[in-house]
């Protein structure tokens, strides 16, 4: 497909490479949650384990694309008005007579016909339209309503999340507590595992025992939280293609921690062969297989601002199907190696590769010593790239909610500072005075994330189909339409949805 004018005027964002987006979506959608599946998949058994993954990949797979295909409508719908200001002033110097006629041929006529020479295409991604936008765009009231309330309290909860989970990361490995990866454990972020312990116990210790002074665990963590934010928040004001060094940077790192995992298991399995014997299928397991799995594959809230600043739009599907096929495989051999490399599976999948989980006293076991601190840091590495990406999506949302987007430029630069610090404060201050977000996690994590992920891209698209169909009429082509395009698929993902949430709700009660 080629690269096709577009009415609407392309946005001003610095663009970037294929191999670029490639990146930003694989860290976006790549977290800690992976180091969860090695243990779910060893409850709920290998065969069993291995489909439903594959299942979970190709439903997120198919309403990723029904984001991009309402993206490209919110296109066509927006090429189509601008289209008809200009035939308006145009017309408006026109003689009575000739202005009569030619209302009558573009007004009356579809532009279905009008355009068949191919001189405009309307759908496009140049121009990025978030999700609020194109939920204000589509729905009605009521929808606006459920939409930005989903979106918000998700978006608001994974950033505390991530900023309790990074801080709490740093926090463990700098303070000298016991040995530093029982702690580990507890900061993980995931939406699915929620961790007991008392928390205001551990956290009034000291960091350092040993030491003089008697900083505590708790002042040390809103010292690295106020750090974290100084140093991430700045982002928030520049566009996401502002931090494609970062994302690199993070996904070297995040590749060196899965290569690192599955070399060892691979060496272990050569060397001393099979230790664990997982089950084939265990159906009582599947809530909690369900719960570890469901959000290993989201990308859809922030996937306007990553697609809209790619250069060539015409590859868009072959980048999500590339990221797909290629974190699904890091997600299986990851898991697979780890149930049968090892006896029992930690629920913390970095746990198992503390040096006194193996005899070896050797170069392994001095190796492991390294890669421990470095896969303990595993979080700070995920999230820290995953925060600004969440945090300009929930800004630029929070743009399309409080101001009018054809007005965004005559703002003042209060305003524009303003919407920024509403992204990044909130969730500061819930991290700051508490870092025990499990009730937090099982909220935002599994009902507003299946109500992004599955319900909401459904809607988008249904109702964008259905308002395109009305002012362009059916003749002009949709390069970007989901391939899913029968109605089939939507009921079908729909019933996906509903079957999500009862898993999601027995996981949490059990």
């Amino acid at each position: 497909m080629q690269e096709a004018r577009s009415i609407y005027p392309p946005t001003n964002a610095d663009s970037y490479s294929n191999l670029v987006g490639f990146v930003f979506i694989f860290n976006l959608i790549v977290g800690t949650g992976a180091l969860t599946l090695p243990a779910a998949f060893a409850k709920a058994g290998w065969c069993l384990s291995l489909l439903l993954l594959l299942l979970l990949a190709v439903i997120s797979y198919i309403t990723v694309t029904y984001v991009i295909e309402a993206m490209a409508c919110a296109n066509a719908i927006k090429s189509w008005q601008n289209l008809q200001a200009l035939r308006h002033r145009r017309y408006s110097s026109e003689s009575q007579e000739e202005q009569q006629f030619a209302n009558t041929d573009s007004e009356t006529v579809p532009l279905t016909i009008q355009q068949q020479s191919g001189e405009f295409h309307y759908y496009q991604l140049t121009h990025k339209f978030e999700l609020g936008e194109m939920a204000t765009m589509f729905f009605n009231d009521f929808g606006r309503i459920l939409f930005y309330l989903c979106f918000i309290i998700y978006l608001y909860g994974d950033l505390t999340i991530y900023s309790a989970a990074v801080t709490r990361s740093l926090r463990d490995v700098i303070c000298d507590y016991g040995h530093k990866n029982i702690s580990i454990l507890s900061t993980l972020e995931t939406r699915s595992i929620y961790l007991p312990g008392d928390f205001e116990s551990n956290n009034n210790r000291a960091c350092w025992p040993q030491s003089e002074t008697t900083i505590s665990r708790k002042m040390i963590y809103r010292l690295i939280l106020m750090g974290f934010t100084l140093i991430f928040g700045p982002l928030v004001f520049c566009g996401i293609q502002k931090t494609k060094y970062l994302q690199i940077l993070t996904a070297i790192c995040r590749w060196l921690a899965f290569a690192l995992m599955i070399c060892i298991t691979i060496k272990m399995l050569a060397t001393d062969g099979k230790r664990g014997h997982p089950n084939a299928a265990n159906i009582y397991a599947i809530p909690a297989l369900f719960g570890a799995c469901v959000y290993s594959f989201m990308c859809h809230h922030s996937l306007p601002g990553l697609l809209a600043p790619l250069r060539s739009k015409c590859s868009v599907s072959s980048i999500l199907s590339i990221d797909y096929i290629v974190i699904c495989a890091f997600y299986l051999i990851l898991a697979l190696t780890g149930i049968f490399a090892f006896e029992h599976v930690q629920d913390l999948y970095t746990l198992n590769f503390l040096p006194d989980q193996f005899d070896d006293d050797g170069w392994l076991s001095q190796l492991l010593i390294v890669i421990d601190y470095f896969l303990s840091l595993f979080p700070v590495f995920t999230l820290s790239t995953s925060y600004p990406l969440i945090a300009i999506t929930l800004k630029n949302n929070l743009q399309t909610l409080f101001l009018d987007m054809s007005r965004l430029e005559s703002y003042n630069s209060f305003v524009c500072f303003l919407l920024p610090l509403l992204a990044i404060l909130p969730p500061f201050c819930v991290a700051f005075f508490t870092e025990n977000l499990s009730n937090l996690v099982a909220f935002t994590g599994s009902y507003a994330g299946v109500g992004i992920q599955y319900v909401i891209p459904v809607f988008l698209v249904y109702y964008s189909r259905r308002t395109c169909s009305e002012l362009l009429g059916s003749g002009i082509p949709n390069h970007f339409r989901s391939s899913f395009r029968s109605n089939f698929w939507l009921v079908l993902v729909l019933s996906w949805s509903g079957l999500s949430m009862l898993l999601v709700t027995i996981n949490l009660c059990t």
